[in-house]
């Protein structure tokens, strides 16, 4: 099976890189930069969007990063990144939690964006930004996972939220994020896909192929 990631180092993409490094299946890279290789037409016709990342594997394109995370869960079972069916209800619930309401809330707060009004607060769907980010933490007050009493898939996604949030101060600190933050940054496949990344960025970003 052929697993070919595309992506930028300052993007997104590092929360695939970490899925992809926690399956531990071999993968191509294609780097992209946003002013030409996103908006080309090869890589638009792979994800009209002109967004990273996006992955392919054996013909089957998959985006958005919540949707890459769940898909090699499952088609990588050997990985053990995705609970038994009976027990993937706060797998689910969480991560679509964070794809949805937080990312919605964390987005329009750095917009300049506030719900102040009931009515707003109710078309939003996430409420107000700080009843997201209570229940958020919430999740990881109960277990040390997002799922559960084990690392599994949406914690590199929602795990990846907590960590930019934290370092980029769109998420409050708080100790349970920061305790969360480094109970998953101290994964093996987290330093080694940070590690790729990093060096990425050193280097001039140009379309290139790992």
């Amino acid at each position: 099976m052929s697993v070919t990631l595309y992506t930028n180092p300052m993007s997104r993409g590092r929360i695939a890189r970490w899925m992809l490094e926690e399956v531990g299946t071999p993968y191509e890279t294609v780097v992209l930069d946003y002013a030409s290789g996103m908006k080309g037409e090869p890589f638009l016709a792979i994800n009209p969007m002109g967004k990273v990342p996006a992955i392919v594997h054996d013909g089957h394109v998959v985006a958005e990063c919540a949707a890459i995370c769940a898909y090699l869960a499952d088609v990588f079972p050997e990985a053990g990144l995705a609970p038994p069916l009976a027990d993937r209800a706060d797998y689910y619930r969480w991560l679509f939690f964070a794809a949805g309401p937080v990312e919605q809330a964390v987005t329009n707060r750095s917009l300049g964006v506030t719900t102040n009004e009931p009515q707003q607060q109710r078309m939003a769907g996430y409420g107000t930004f700080d009843l997201t980010i209570e229940t958020f933490a919430k999740a990881i007050t109960v277990n040390p996972y997002f799922g559960g009493d084990r690392f599994s898939a949406v914690d590199v996604y929602a795990g990846s939220q907590v960590i930019w949030g934290l370092q980029f101060g769109s998420i409050p600190a708080n100790a349970v994020f920061e305790d969360y933050a480094a109970r998953v940054k101290d994964r093996p496949a987290y330093r080694r896909a940070s590690e790729i990344d990093d060096a990425l960025i050193a280097a001039p970003v140009a379309e290139a192929v790992e």
